[in-house]
């Protein structure tokens, strides 16, 4: 008898690999990814949503592995388990695309070569598999004794290149620096790279590297010479620093620095699905995550939840007077709509907040009329094409409220003054949405 050929037992080694990664488990749902949404923000919104479900109250327990728990429930006469396992955003990639998890958490948006390897299963990059849970700000952290209080991306880059290795050279102490930054595994580490260093700055080799947010803000904030980079959740004892961009002002991660996305280092947080693949349980899960009992999750979570609040900002000598004229009888929404780069469609998260907007003032009690949308360009050649791009981007925004049941809004441009970032930096051209004071 003939010996299978070599393709064969590949085949069977791929099938049964496949058997094992199978959600078919032990549990009803498995969520993989980043320790920053895993370690605390995931676990709630699971137990948030069981709770909605579920008999009784949602317990936990551990698996034995660092950073994993399983989350179970009765709900119905039916136990439901769902284990949230937090080693890395890139982890979270392949056991979505194995099958194994239902959903992938990330602290950094999909790779063009990772949705490009699941192309033919689902669109990661469309409405329906990309999901922004939640809000991040990047917080570069020191030692409270640091008597530094704000830094530009240009110089935290040399910082953790070890072109700085001094706290005097920067006006502190005369104290060597100590570095502290996320593994190579993790969408927190992505993010600084891509946002921080760039293709400009390698990480000096003496950093020391980290798989929890919580464990390295903890160990900066023993070391006076220390400086790291977490997520806004885990800043714990240490200090937080404001950070700057270009010639745009220093700005601290807060509610609507960070949910307006203006802060240079904010960042969004995400749960990936296979589209039209996705389980029922995982779907579920995301639409509670999204709504509003969600997002105060988020907001207790210690993030900064896409639930839009009325804030009066604090504007600094800066602001020009025309603003502050312009302004002066509305506060401001915490949430920015931008657009797709390259495109002037909404992307996914403000396909989102238009409805967010239009729950906020019905739960307020307001209409329509009472909002302002001012649109802001990047810089230009000339100031007329700058008014011109800002004017329509205000009012592709203004067209898809129409649409969304919110008509006649007010909206105007503001060219491209007032930048909160470099420039050529994305954020630069976005629509501010502004409400009448009571």
């Amino acid at each position: 008898m003939a010996k299978p050929p070599r393709k064969f037992f590949t085949l069977c080694l791929f099938v049964l690999a496949a058997v094992m990664l199978s959600p078919a488990s032990a549990h009803e749902l498995e969520i993989h990814g980043s320790n920053t949404v895993g370690a605390t923000l995931a676990p709630m919104l699971v137990s948030g949503y069981l709770q909605q479900l579920g008999d009784d109250n949602p317990s936990s327990r551990p698996t034995g592995e660092e950073n994993e728990q399983i989350l179970s429930a009765n709900a119905g006469g039916r136990n439901l388990s769902v284990l949230v396992a937090a080693h890395g955003s890139s982890t979270g990639f392949r056991t979505l695309a194995s099958g194994r998890a239902g959903i992938w958490a990330s602290s950094r948006p999909v790779k063009p070569s990772e949705a490009d390897q699941v192309r033919a299963q689902a669109d990661l990059t469309a409405l329906e598999s990309e999901h922004v849970i939640a809000i991040d700000g990047l917080a570069i952290l020191v030692h409270p004794s640091n008597p530094i209080n704000q830094l530009s991306i240009d110089t935290i880059g040399q910082i953790f290149a070890g072109e700085i290795r001094n706290w005097s050279e920067l006006g502190g102490s005369n104290r060597a620096i100590t570095l502290y930054a996320r593994d190579d595994r993790s969408g927190t580490w992505d993010t600084f790279k891509s946002l921080v260093l760039g293709k400009k700055y390698p990480l000096d080799p003496s950093a020391m590297r980290y798989e929890s947010n919580d464990q390295l803000s903890d160990d900066v904030s023993r070391d006076p010479g220390g400086i790291g980079f977490s997520g806004l959740a885990s800043v714990r004892n240490s200090k937080l620093l404001a950070v700057s961009d270009g010639n745009a002002p220093a700005l601290k991660p807060n509610q609507l620095t960070v949910a307006s996305e203006d802060y240079p280092l904010s960042r969004r947080l995400f749960m990936y699905t296979m589209g039209d693949r996705t389980p029922e349980l995982a779907a579920q899960l995301i639409e509670f995550a999204l709504g509003t009992n969600g997002q105060a999750l988020v907001a207790e979570s210690g993030f900064i939840s896409q639930n839009p609040i009325a804030v009066k900002p604090d504007f600094d000598a800066s602001v020009p007077l025309t603003f502050r004229r312009l302004t002066e009888n509305y506060q401001r929404l915490t949430v920015n709509f931008r657009f797709a780069e390259g495109h002037t469609k909404l992307d996914n998260k403000a396909q989102r907040d238009l409805m967010r907007v239009k729950h906020y003032l019905e739960a307020q009690g307001r209409s329509a009329e009472d909002l302002l949308l001012i649109g802001f360009a990047d810089t230009q050649s000339h100031e007329l094409r700058a008014q011109m791009i800002s004017e329509l981007r205000a009012l592709s925004v203004r067209k898809a409220l129409n649409e969304a049941g919110l008509p006649r809004v007010a909206y105007t441009g503001y060219g491209h003054y007032m930048p909160v970032g470099g420039t050529g930096n994305q954020r630069n051209g976005r629509v501010e949405v502004w409400i009448k004071d009571r």
